[in-house]
């Protein structure tokens, strides 16, 4: 073999990282597919062999016959000795049936063969660099546009940046110089394919991490990104360092810093929060610039309510909800948000309900309540009389135990409402916007007076009258 070949492959191998041992399978496989194309597409046990001295060489595997009924598989004793000296009946031993003119087809395939596989290779190459770079920056030049893609120019190779990752109001030019964030690499039939984008959230954080030495050394930590391309974006972040500022960091000195991503990213407004460990603290920082009240959270389904000054209400939710949705993509958290006057209606109303409730509860366990009082009532009159009656010597002064009982009673009776003589709710409620509130307000009244109360009729006014005087008669 011609030592200018074996040059050659040394020179691929250097140059293209292909081993001489891999082309030459290649090239035993491709000229093996060229044999059975131009000379015999029916012979089997054939295979292509190599060696240094006489380059690639045709050989068929034939079986030792003392008579020949396939003379493609088979060879008589006599010739395979010719071959093979000490071969025997039975035997299989391997013949060279390279045709003469086989050189040309050989050269041919092999200048094919070695093209093909330095392209797989470079392919090859190219598809592990830039896997390996998947979530990096990279700057390309815009080749072409078209309706659903741009195709961006990578030097060694063509990237692709779809419609849906493209910025909406954002136009390109062939020529133009462009940033993006490598999002995928995907292997196709024809090389590689690199997916860009300049949609992704990680791709603001990237910008930063160029414009921020603090974050690229580490010092300042992102720790997460919400945005909504070409309108807003809010980034999390905090310091390993407590004598650096993480927000003032990324701001930078006059805003520098953070207005030369606000200008790659064609004036996408950026609002930098810092990040704490206590949800409710990093969601009030999260709101940005609002100012907070107070916020309240439920760890359990992860839910909180803020609570803002009425006039941050607007800013607190932003133009169609985006300051407030933005925030809870930040912090993963969801949040509602409310003015402080809205609250304290809210805590106005579940005082009244509450006043309400505890107002109108069931007549048993009114009832119940007010025998309570009367007996207690009772016992301590009863026990002031004995007092009296042990230490104040007795005349015509002295108040009867009887007369006790009966103050005892009409002062329970002064202290029962409405709801505890058992009338329906609503008749009670009545009752209590006309501005009755105990037996003894309308304890001697007739139906017909009754019925000049305020919202009272006939019907309910009967209905009490038959319930107050049900109570005195027990």
């Amino acid at each position: 073999m011609s030592p200018d070949f074996f040059e050659a492959l040394s020179q691929i191998e250097k140059a293209k990282g292909i081993k001489k041992d891999v082309l030459i399978e290649a090239m035993k496989d491709a000229l093996l597919s060229a044999y059975r194309k131009n000379f015999d597409g029916q012979q089997r046990n054939i295979s292509v062999e190599f060696d240094n001295k006489d380059g690639f060489k045709i050989i068929a595997k034939k079986q030792v016959t003392e008579k020949i009924s396939d003379s493609k598989q088979e060879i008589l004793l006599s010739e395979a000795i010719k071959h093979k000296h000490d071969c025997q009946i039975g035997d299989v031993i391997g013949m060279e049936i390279t045709p003469l003119d086989f050189g040309r087809i050989a050269a041919q395939t092999t200048k094919q063969v070695i093209t093909q596989r330095i392209r797989e290779a470079e392919r090859e190459i190219v598809y592990k660099n830039f896997r390996e770079r998947i979530g990096e920056i990279i700057t390309g030049i815009v080749q072409r546009v078209t309706v659903q893609n741009i195709l961006v120019d990578l030097s060694k190779i063509e990237a692709t940046l779809p419609i849906n990752e493209q910025i909406v109001k954002e136009k390109y030019r062939i020529g133009d110089r462009i940033k993006t964030y490598i999002l995928d690499v995907k292997q196709a039939t024809k090389g590689p394919q690199i997916i860009l984008s300049r949609t992704h959230p990680e791709f603001v954080k990237k910008l930063f991490e160029l414009e921020v030495p603090e974050i690229y050394e580490g010092i300042v930590e992102v720790k997460g990104v919400s945005r909504e391309p070409g309108a807003r974006s809010k980034i999390a972040v905090c310091s390993k360092d407590a004598n650096v500022d993480p927000v003032g960091a990324c701001v930078g000195m006059k805003g520098m810093r953070v207005q030369a991503v606000i200008s790659e990213l064609s004036g996408e407004r950026i609002d930098i929060a810092l990040y704490d460990d206590d949800p409710q603290v990093f969601i009030k920082n999260a709101l940005s610039p609002a100012k907070i009240i107070s916020v309240t959270a439920n760890v359990k389904i992860k839910s909180a309510l803020a609570v803002v000054p009425d006039a941050q209400l607007s800013l607190a939710i932003g133009k169609e909800g985006q300051n407030v949705r933005l925030a809870a993509k930040l912090t993963g958290w969801r949040i509602d948000i409310r003015s402080e006057s809205e609250m304290n209606k809210e805590r106005d109303a579940a005082a009244r309900k509450q006043a309400e409730e505890e107002l109108f509860k069931k007549p048993e366990v009114i009832i119940q309540e007010t025998e309570t009082v009367l007996e207690k009532l009772i016992d301590d009159t009863s026990l002031a009389v004995e007092v009296s009656e042990d230490v104040m010597p007795a005349d015509d002064g002295a108040i009867p135990q009887t007369v006790e009982t009966e103050i005892a009673v009409e002062k329970a009776q002064e202290i029962t409402v409405i709801g505890m003589v058992g009338l329906d709710k609503k008749i009670a409620k009545k009752l209590q916007e006309a501005g009755i509130y105990s037996i003894e307000q309308i304890n001697d009244m007739s139906v017909n007076e009754l019925r000049k109360l305020p919202g009272i009729g006939k019907v309910s006014a009967e209905k009490i009258y038959n319930t107050i005087h049900q109570i005195n008669s027990e």
